[in-house]
């Protein structure tokens, strides 16, 4: 199950608070209202856009609303609770025979694991099991890297087109020289094209795809942990065994947790 990122927005807010703060500490108001350039920010995002219009398909593109919800949402899914599924799975197994596992399966919100169970009840081999789901994992992970490649290269584009629109301010300012009431509006022109474009690689684009980055190495890991939990439930492993060995995926601190939480329900066991 998927919930708000809280971070990723809260990061968002104070870089913008930070900076129109830093701003407003000096020039008030004013200050602040001389930061806004409409053709500086027509330059950043016109050719920001033109070059990613340019460097992948529009079906890619398409995808960004995709991309970007993914940013703002994170996976509750936690290593504790898959060893705490595949124990489960491997009590009811060893007890009732993998076919029982159809019933049990259907409880379980996770496609990716119930994909590995079905291919287990069917008697599918373990090595074309993990195969089947290494496949999927590398699909998965294909899939990610085109999305997060956009951003990335937004990342490189804007810094790029903020310098262009420097350059063109230089010039305007060079060509007008003759005439002190177009200095000041052709200089803003020339600096704020690289405000804006390093603003939005270094606080928008290059931290969402480095965010992206990170699930994309958790999500990995979790569903490699899957395999080997599905694998174990089909080998037909002592659920005591398979927890220990998925155990080895847990840190430290995470692994005194779920100590804590199977000692307290076994209390609560021998109470009832």
């Amino acid at each position: 199950m998927r919930k708000v990122d809280m971070l990723t927005p809260a990061g968002l807010m104070v870089g913008l608070a930070m900076l129109i703060f830093g701003i407003m500490w000096n020039g008030g108001a004013d200050g602040f209202l001389s930061f806004v350039d409409p053709s500086s920010i027509l330059i950043v995002l016109g050719g920001l856009i033109a070059g990613l219009l340019v460097s992948f398909p529009l079906k890619d593109i398409r995808h960004m609303a995709t991309v970007f919800k993914q940013v703002f949402s994170s996976e509750e899914q936690s290593v504790g609770e898959l060893i705490g599924i595949f124990v489960k799975l491997s009590e009811r197994a060893r007890r009732e025979g993998l076919l029982s596992l159809e019933a049990e399966i259907g409880k379980v919100e996770d496609p990716f694991i119930q994909k590995g169970v079905y291919l287990a009840v069917d008697g599918i081999e373990p090595d074309v099991i993990t195969d089947i789901m290494n496949a999927e994992i590398m699909a998965m992970e294909e899939r990610h890297r085109k999305g997060r490649s956009i951003l990335e290269r937004a990342g490189e584009y804007a810094p790029a087109w903020g310098m262009i629109g420097t350059l063109i301010g230089l010039v305007l300012m060079l060509k007008n020289l003759n005439d002190p009431s177009t200095l000041g509006p052709n200089m803003a022109l020339a600096l704020l094209t690289t405000l804006y474009g390093s603003l939005l690689a270094n606080l928008i684009f290059l931290p969402m795809a480095a965010k992206l980055a990170l699930k994309t190495e958790k999500e990995v890991f979790l569903k490699q942990i899957i395999i080997e939990g599905v694998i174990g439930v089909q080998s037909g492993q002592n659920p005591r065994i398979l927890e220990e060995k998925l155990s080895a995926f847990l840190s430290s601190e995470e692994r005194r947790d779920l100590d804590k939480a199977v000692n307290e329900g076994e209390a609560l066991d021998n109470e009832a």
